[in-house]
């Protein structure tokens, strides 16, 4: 049985969701559904905070491309923070790498 825990806070730049468990067909759906409830303001960032994520599979994948829809019609960024390495490889493979800034963790993705 998949498991997703996710918790929101705020920095100075924008949101800061923390996704922790499995992100998969089961629990996508609960991340679309926080991400679409966050405001986002013109110039700010959405930091995707990835520590706790144990497996992503296509529909997490998904879901983190529906975060990059929600932030550019808000004329907002995105980027993805400590990205796990069987995730990481994945978004290389589809190119999404270049779609997505990643950090190394989410102090630096809410540097301003």
């Amino acid at each position: 049985m998949s498991t997703l825990k996710t918790t929101a806070r705020d920095a100075t730049t924008g949101p800061v969701p923390e996704i922790n468990g499995d992100l998969d067909h089961t629990t996508a759906d609960e991340l679309r559904k926080l991400i679409t409830t966050l405001t986002l303001q013109p110039g700010q960032r959405l930091a995707l905070d990835l520590t706790g994520m144990e497996f992503c599979d296509s529909s997490g994948i998904t879901a983190l491309i529906v975060a990059h829809h929600h932030a550019r019609a808000a004329h907002a960024d995105v980027v993805l923070a400590t990205v796990p390495a069987p995730t990481l490889r994945v978004l290389r493979m589809v190119g999404l790498d270049q779609i997505f800034p990643i950090h190394p963790d989410s102090d630096a993705a809410t540097q301003p």
